[in-house]
């Protein structure tokens, strides 16, 4: 159980493993401050954390005003942030590397690593002020961190580049009590990846195959051991996959 007063900030929190991850945490014992762009979804995913204390913030992490918000109206109603996970991203349509539009790649970098550019800042900001001093920044890096699916540039390039955020914040954390780690996630079976089961995923040798997937609240337990760590200890990188899904040699 999460020590009394733990207050744990998701963004993505509507869907998938941010939901999963914001009802896992608020069964542990955590204030939950349920973060993403649409009201409904997260309504009713803190209708579902029944018996916690939980506070919807809606906002889009690559807006820097959004994020200040989000903190801002989190400080004030729980006094203090001990966890974020660093979760919303998106995962634009595959296309031909040469056929991606300027478009596309500011969206997907836009919300991918500007928007946890800007979540971990105003972390920072407020870990750092608060007494007791620090708390626990984990970043979303996705599998896709470590080895790319084919016709997926952007997606790829902002998760290779959380590897580097996820460093930095470690690095410069240390000073302020603030630890970070990274949790690199394959094929959880939400309904973002249910293609992946049903039609199948494009290979590095060209060919489509139907890929395993392991259930969401799997990475939700999982996010929640790295949570639960005291500040004294880290999960500096996790990988939670499926465990018969092709990884090793993707790419």
């Amino acid at each position: 159980m999460a020590d009394e007063g733990k207050v744990a900030i998701i963004t993505g929190a509507g869907s998938g493993i941010g939901r999963a991850s914001a009802l896992a945490l608020a069964r542990a014992g955590y204030r939950v401050v349920l973060v993403g762009r649409r009201a409904e979804p997260l309504q009713e995913a803190a209708a579902e954390a029944k018996g916690a204390k939980t506070l919807v913030v809606t906002g889009d992490v690559s807006k820097s005003a959004d994020v200040a918000k989000v903190f801002a109206e989190t400080v004030a109603a729980f006094g203090r942030v001990d966890v974020v996970f660093n979760n919303a991203g998106i995962f634009p349509p595959k296309s031909l590397f040469e056929d991606i539009t300027e478009e596309t790649w500011t969206s997907v970098v836009g919300i991918n690593l500007t928007g946890a550019f800007f979540v971990a800042q105003q972390a920072f900001r407020v870990m750092k002020a608060q007494s007791p001093q620090g708390g626990r920044i984990i970043n979303n890096g996705s599998i896709s961190a470590q080895a790319p699916r084919p016709n997926s540039a952007p997606y790829t390039a902002t998760k290779h580049a959380m590897t580097g955020l996820t460093k930095s914040l470690s690095l410069d954390g240390r000073k302020y009590n603030i630890a970070c780690g990274q949790i690199d996630i394959g094929n959880a079976a939400t309904p973002l990846m249910a293609a992946i089961q049903t039609t199948g995923a494009l290979q590095a040798n060209g060919q489509t195959m139907v890929e395993p997937a392991m259930d969401v609240n799997d990475v939700a337990d999982a996010v929640v051991y790295m949570a639960g760590l005291p500040l004294s200890a880290n999960v500096q990188y996790m990988t939670v996959m499926a465990t018969a899904m092709p990884l090793v040699g993707r790419g």
